[in-house]
């Protein structure tokens, strides 16, 4: 968390301090009980006391970029308390947390079980000091971030840990997928038309199928592709469910009987994935990532599977190049945590070189 106007100095102990207006977030939960999709960073407050509830004020009337999604206290009578201390793993998880402040100080044991538990989980940790015996490393034997110590109106935060700065290859990711999708739409308009006359004339319904996939952060979105199965086919999925050939959430049939003969065509060379590059453009997925599911396998999800969608979902991924036929969602599960844990930008490039080759042999299922 950046205060974006502040001046910075350091400390004769070596904490750099932040001075000026703090600008990140607060979205109540009640905007996502309606619906509406939190953006930017989410932020879990341990401590509904008088001090976590007066940092959440400071915080809503600085709102700009993160979300607060709960409190963590012992007394769970308010609505707005998501669990204990003990629970920070699981509620990290469930509401795709980024970030945890610890306001607490009266609590020493239970402050510091919660910046173990949110280093061991790779979260951001701020408090709110009376220090916690905080300087050390963590419990796998890392050496502490540097501390910073920035003021939220009167209240001073202190960082113990930041997760990998990516924002430099994160800048970078988007130009690629901004050039690139704008390109693509310009270039293959012709194709785009031919591929859109050929859908309508040879079978009835519309030429887009747009379905509501889950995305970042379980955020939802509309995604586009080519129509290739008949018209009612979400209809009949249920029916076909015994023959899934997918191991855990995922639905997929080789032969599936709901695909066209047009769009087996499409599907074999992943020209019914072209329209996604308008949903490139437009943020809500990326050229590379792992691939976005729809809400019935999303509804069957186990916790560990949530990892998967602390980032942008994609076109193609580490799983398209590496193991496309593979039915293990175990196995697409992993790669798709291995492309997370391991991400840079120079990863994407080449994963989009393999892709290039794959669609060439028109591997596609």
């Amino acid at each position: 968390m950046n205060a974006g106007d502040s001046s910075r100095n350091t400390s004769p102990g070596g904490v750099a301090i932040a001075t000026g207006s703090a600008t990140h977030w607060w979205r109540q939960q009640n905007a996502k009980r309606r619906g509406v999709p939190a953006r930017g960073r989410n932020v879990l407050i341990v401590g509904a006391g008088p001090l976590g509830r007066e940092m959440a004020d400071i915080l809503a009337r600085e709102a700009d970029g993160l979300t607060v999604v709960g409190f963590l206290d012992e007394n769970t009578n308010s609505a707005s308390v998501l669990g204990r201390v003990e629970d920070l793993a699981h509620i990290a998880r469930v509401e795709f947390v980024d970030e945890v402040i610890v306001a607490i100080p009266d609590q020493p044991d239970k402050a510091r079980g919660a910046i173990r538990e949110g280093r061991r989980n790779g979260l951001d940790v701020r408090i709110i000091p009376d220090f916690y015996d905080c300087g050390g490393g963590d419990d796998r034997g890392r050496p502490p971030s540097p501390l910073m110590l920035e003021y939220f109106g009167s209240l001073p935060v202190l960082t113990l840990h930041m997760g990998r700065n990516v924002a430099a290859a994160l800048a970078w990711k988007r130009a690629l997928d901004l050039t690139f999708s704008v390109g693509a739409l310009v270039l293959l308009a012709p194709l785009l038309a031919l591929i859109a006359l050929a859908v309508k004339l040879t079978s009835p319904g519309r030429i887009i199928y747009r379905a509501t996939r889950v995305g970042r952060k379980g955020r939802r979105f509309s995604c586009y592709k080519f129509r290739t199965m008949v018209a009612d086919a979400d209809r009949l999925k249920d029916s076909l469910r015994e023959g899934n050939e997918r191991q855990g959430p995922c639905f997929k049939i080789a032969d599936d009987p709901r695909i066209t003969r047009l769009g087996r065509w499409l599907r074999r060379y992943s020209l019914d994935e072209l329209p996604q590059f308008w949903n490139v453009m437009r943020g809500e997925m990326s050229l590379v990532g792992p691939r976005p599911h729809p809400l019935d396998d999303f509804e069957r999800y186990h916790l560990d599977h949530l990892r998967r969608l602390d980032v942008t979902p994609g076109i193609t991924g580490l799983w398209q190049v590496t193991a496309r036929r593979d039915p293990s969602f175990q196995r697409a599960m992993a790669l798709d945590l291995e492309y997370i844990e391991r991400w840079t930008f120079w990863m994407d490039l080449g994963i989009l070189w393999k892709t290039l080759s794959v669609i060439l042999q028109g591997s596609g299922v």
